[in-house]
């Protein structure tokens, strides 16, 4: 796992400025603190290119510096992540007449890119997101994998291509303009994180998941190479019976899971008590000829603790367990969040996946996680919303208006935010939305009406009738011929996943030099449970069921009938008690509210409900609090090179 920056030129343009590089690699020193390198292509008139890496070494301990070439260094590549069909590929090509100087999983890459062109990604069993400079024909190729577990942004100007794994490597460069987006903040508002391929700065964008670039004669060429296998529907024989299911599902994850054991440093699990956290590391264990480390966190706030089905997964499994009791603290972390994220990003779980983070770097230096198994497997509860939602489009759209009118929006209901009375109202307020924009107000953070409440008009003048649910609903397409559930898994895996889950998990983890993997998203398990029908998922109102039956034996009973705890903090008794006082500096600011994108008195209603508990605004405070720090950290005076650096 490491980190990568570099720049690619046109031949009407000169050499870069090689202390620049250094300077963007130093950026993104945590990612990879073990090595550092760069690479510059001959001097000389024509295209050229330079690359730099920050390096934690994983596997090939003392070969594996980068960037690395081929015999003639011709190509050479600067690679983040980890191919776990490496070894496999390695025989193959080897037979075919390539010779390897190093048993790293990143030469593999070179000599398959020699051998097959832009179409090597298509071979590759692993999270990536690598630069390859090509000197015979002056291309610079990009990729990155299949579900987005590594990031990857790019700055195209017109006469050289900027990469880097994350964006604060690129505002390292001089003169490079740091212009907000104004519909990133708006699908932000909306989605608690700016969606690919977009960034929060004009300008800058995002390589997609499944996507690579080829940068020649300053064109760039963006094309998708993998689809998840939503559709079309399941042939009727796909599988002969649920058990050849469950069988195979056994079969295909130990297999993700086994590859992803080698490793040539220390590795563990995360362990939260979970169904998915759970079932991989009793793989892991059954694999393992001694008891495998497990980590834990707990909070002194029951709701949000979930050490006691940890505790009781370990000893079923025989782990070694290891846990720690925190008390989140959002003043210490929040700079820290801030500088780590380089854009707006709202998810508050990325506050207890940083500490469980530095806690397993403590022992370990890989650790493996469950992540993807409640989107491939049906496991949020608002998947059976969705299905409720099927069943009131077969009622008269007067009856379903009713049903939406505001007058339930105003009856009385406990100020939690996931009361039964709550959820309900939530449930009414979208039924009468056709199906698609209904699951985006569920799950929106500021849905249409508070967005349209929320901005200036100026601002929303700005937006040039941008419309923030074109992300998800181009992602209901993947799969038009399945069932609506199915649909919304689908464009979960497309979006939610790799936006949300998979930056947290990637930044939180990185920012400790800690590399996780995640079984759950091998491709070839996405495509398997793809092709799963929707029944043998979510039976009744119990999610993930095939995954339960399958596993069953790796699972406690109590776990097996745990209701979905979410992994988060609690930001509303924060909003009211000790972070009071620092919403109220930083949003009531005349700084802040003069910037002029928000109408002030709603900003001041929300911070005002909140605090005298008439409502629970916590997710839409923290969404705003984060957008304003991130413009006080990254627009305002020069980009901090370390996160010790950032002021407020």
């Amino acid at each position: 796992m490491c980190g990568i920056a570099g720049v690619a030129w046109t031949s009407d343009s000169a050499p870069f400025d090689q202390a620049v590089l250094r300077r963007m690699i130093d950026a993104i020193a945590h990612r990879g603190p073990d090595d550092a390198g760069t690479y510059e292509s001959p001097s000389g008139s024509g295209p050229g290119a330079c690359l730099g890496h920050r390096r934690l070494s994983i596997i090939d301990l003392g070969g594996g510096h980068q960037p690395l070439s081929n015999e003639d260094g011709t190509i050479w590549i600067a690679f983040n992540g980890e191919i776990y069909n490496y070894q496999e590929l390695q025989a193959s090509l080897i037979k075919r007449g390539h010779t390897f100087r190093t048993s790293s999983d990143t030469e593999t890459i070179v000599h398959l890119y020699e051998q097959y062109g832009p179409d090597c990604v298509a071979q590759l069993r692993g999270m990536f997101a690598f630069a390859i400079w090509d000197q015979k024909k002056r291309t610079l190729f990009l990729a990155r994998d299949r579900l987005g577990k590594k990031p990857l942004v790019y700055r195209h100007e017109a006469q050289r291509l900027m990469f880097a794994s994350e964006l604060k490597a690129l505002l390292q460069v001089p003169g490079v303009p740091r212009e907000l987006d104004r519909q990133a903040v708006d699908d932000y508002l909306t989605y608690q994180y700016v969606p690919h391929p977009k960034s929060i700065l004009h300008g800058f964008q995002k390589l997609p998941p499944a996507h690579w670039a080829l940068y020649q004669d300053g064109k760039l060429r963006v094309e998708r190479y993998w689809h998840p296998a939503y559709s079309p529907p399941p042939a009727a024989k796909e599988f002969s019976s649920i058990e050849d299911a469950r069988r195979q599902l056994r079969e295909i994850l130990t297999t993700a899971v086994k590859l992803r054991m080698r490793s040539d440093v220390p590795l563990g699990a995360f362990l939260s008590g979970g169904v998915d956290s759970t079932i991989i590391a009793g793989l892991m264990q059954s694999l393992s000829s001694r008891p495998v480390k497990t980590f834990s966190i707990g909070f002194p706030v029951a709701a949000f603790d979930e050490r006691d089905y940890a505790r009781e997964a370990a000893k079923h499994l025989g782990t070694e367990h290891h846990e720690q009791v925190v008390e989140p603290s959002a003043l210490e972390i929040l700079p820290k969040l801030i500088w780590h994220y380089d854009e707006p990003f709202a998810d508050s779980s990325a506050i207890p996946t940083m500490y469980l983070s530095e806690m397993t770097r403590r022992e370990v230096t890989v650790s493996l996680s469950g992540d993807g198994g409640d989107e491939l497997f049906g496991g949020y509860q608002r998947y059976q919303a969705v299905k409720l939602g099927q069943w009131a489009d077969r009622l008269p759209q007067f009856l379903r208006n009713w049903m939406g009118s505001s007058v339930w929006q105003n009856l009385p209901a406990s100020v939690r935010q996931n009361s039964k009375r709550r959820r309900l109202k939530r449930l009414l307020s979208a039924i009468a939305l056709e199906p698609r924009r209904r699951y985006l107000k569920w799950v929106s953070i500021f849905d249409d009406e508070r967005r349209a409440d929320l901005y200036t008009p100026e601002f929303r003048a700005s937006l040039n009738g941008h419309d923030a649910a074109e992300f998800l609903l181009q992602a209901y397409e993947e799969c038009p011929d399945r069932d609506f559930v199915t649909r919304t898994t689908c464009a979960d895996v497309l979006t939610y996943l790799p936006c949300d889950i998979l930056t947290k998990v990637d930044i939180a983890s990185m920012a400790y030099a800690l590399e996780a993997r995640s079984p759950f998203l091998d491709h070839e398990v996405v495509d398997f449970a793809a092709r799963l029908p929707i029944e043998w998922k979510i039976h009744g109102r119990h999610g993930k069921q095939i995954l339960i039956d399958t596993f069953a034996d790796l699972l406690p009973k109590r776990i097996q009938s745990r209701k979905k705890m979410g992994f988060g903090v609690p930001l509303d008794h924060w909003f009211r008690d000790e972070l009071r006082p620092l919403v109220e500096d930083v949003l009531l600011a005349p700084s802040t509210l003069d910037r002029g994108f928000f109408q002030p008195e709603q900003v001041r209603r929300l911070v005002d409900e909140h605090v005298r508990g008439l409502w629970d605004h916590s997710y839409r405070l923290w969404s705003l609090l984060v957008l304003e720090l991130w413009q006080r950290t990254f627009l305002e005076g020069t980009v901090p090179t370390s996160r010790q650096d950032v002021r407020w």
